[in-house]
C-alpha cells in the first residue's frame, strides 16, 4: 500500500553537502527526513519558490523528455529502505501502458515537484523510516 506525501521542507546548510527534505503524510502526521545532495535540494527549492531558470534544468530536462516522448509523468514513489537508503521510481504513463523507471529519491521529488505530480510513500518504507527517526 502506498501513502501520498508531500514535501513540507528543506533544510539548506551550506556547511555540508548533505541536505535534509522532510515528507509528512497528506492524511496523517508521520512524517521522516530524507538526506539528499545540495543540487538536488536547491532544484527543489527553486522550483518550490517558483524561482525559474534561464536555461532548463536537469530535472526540467527530464520533464521535456518524458513529455516531448507522448508520455506522463503520473506520480513518483518511494517504494524501498534498505541498508538507510531510499529507493524509489518514477511512474510514466505512455498509451495504455505503465512504465516504472528506477530513480533516486532526491531526483523523484525534484520531477514531483516540477510536474506537480503526487510523492507517494511505501507503507513498510513509512514505518520503518518513522521508527529509525522518533
Amino acid at each position: 500500500m502506498f501513502v501520498q506525501m508531500q514535501l513540507r521542507r528543506i533544510i539548506i546548510n551550506e556547511i555540508q553537502d548533505h541536505q535534509v527534505i522532510l515528507l509528512r503524510e497528506v492524511d496523517g502526521e508521520r512524517s521522516f527526513p530524507i538526506v539528499i545532495g545540495v543540487f538536488e535540494a536547491t532544484s527543489i527549492d527553486r522550483r518550490v519558490r517558483g524561482i525559474q531558470s534561464p536555461r532548463p534544468l536537469t530535472h526540467d530536462l527530464v520533464a521535456a523528455c518524458i513529455d516531448r516522448l507522448g508520455g506522463e509523468l503520473q506520480d513518483v514513489i518511494i517504494n524501498d529502505l534498505r541498508d538507510h537508503t531510499y529507493y524509489a521510481k518514477l511512474r510514466i504513463r505512455k498509451d495504455d501502458e505503465l512504465i516504472e523507471i528506477d530513480c533516486r529519491p532526491s531526483d523523484a521529488i525534484a520531477l514531483a515537484v516540477t510536474a506537480q505530480v503526487p510523492i507517494y510513500v511505501a507503507e513498510e518504507v513509512i514505518e520503518e523510516a518513522v521508527g529509525d527517526h522518533s
